[in-house]
């Protein structure tokens, strides 16, 4: 981790910001001191957008909160779409076989009670029953869980993701380890975006693809024009594309480690003092 300030040479043009942990803490709203940080960088034309490893519907709210004006990189940088018109830019759903098997893996008889699998469709959430875990993750997500019993019956369209949930951290750890020994990053990408959440999706996807997607495909701007703020694992790839990096306190140190500057927690408005760091004219 380095400590810069910001260089008279970096023009960042775009700020990008994960949503839990990093813009909404455990009150799951986004505190007024972060909402006018977010205000003053717009005022000065510096444009915001949300990258989320949450659904599209979910992290609507958000992107109004703040009053963004581009598109929203959801579920991990899978499906990127513009609220404004509507225009879907990307979507990578997993390839069918790997479904297949990453279900076959997750309900194996010594996992199966210990997991809620969430499969995302057509941005709803699908899943085999409804559990403690999936009754906390859809009140705090705003989302109605479909339960369906085998679901292999809703593999016909290719899921945007697949999420097994877990109370225990150390389950979560066990897959992310299993999986990746048993799949090369070319035909999964794996990743957990908190403590007890895994996360399996198209093996291009990332939040730091999705940005590199948005800054320069979108809105012709190169890594120096940006700065992204995340607080986990799957914030690791887009803190690495920016010009600046910032990690949240409460971030795994391994994902400290790999950003500029460590701001404090999000409950302490991390966000809006690395924003007056780096980004608010004096």
């Amino acid at each position: 981790m380095q400590n810069p300030s910001l260089p008279p040479s970096m023009d960042i043009k775009l700020l990008v910001v994960d949503i839990d942990g990093t813009i909404a803490g455990h009150d799951n709203t986004v505190s007024e001191a972060v909402q006018t940080a977010i205000k003053q960088v717009q005022a000065q034309g510096i444009q915001v957008a949300v990258a989320t490893g949450r659904m599209y519907r979910s992290a609507l709210r958000f992107h109004q909160q703040i009053a963004s004006q581009l598109p929203i990189i959801a579920y991990q940088g899978a499906w990127i779409q513009d609220p404004i018109s509507q225009h879907r830019h990307r979507h990578l759903p997993v390839e069918r076989q790997m479904v297949e098997e990453v279900l076959d893996y997750l309900e194996q008889p010594d996992l199966l009670s210990l997991l809620s699998v969430h499969f995302y469709i057509n941005d709803e959430l699908y899943v085999r029953q409804i559990t403690k875990d999936t009754e906390m993750y859809a009140e705090r997500s705003g989302i109605k869980p479909i339960a369906v019993g085998d679901l292999r019956q809703v593999m016909e369209i290719e899921p945007t993701k697949i999420l097994a949930l877990t109370p225990d951290p150390k389950i979560t750890d066990y897959l992310l380890k299993s999986l990746r020994d048993r799949y090369h990053p070319s035909q999964l990408y794996l990743t957990k975006s908190v403590s007890t959440f895994f996360e399996a999706a198209h093996p291009q996807v990332n939040k730091g693809g999705a940005v590199r997607y948005l800054a320069e495909e979108i809105l012709q701007l190169r890594p120096e024009n940006v700065m992204a703020i995340g607080d986990n694992f799957n914030d690791v790839e887009m803190i690495a594309y920016a010009g600046i990096g910032v990690a949240m306190g409460d971030a795994p140190p391994e994902v400290q480690q790999r950003a500029d500057w460590v701001a404090p927690s999000v409950e302490e408005d991390g966000v809006a003092i690395a924003i007056e760091k780096f980004l608010l004219l004096n």
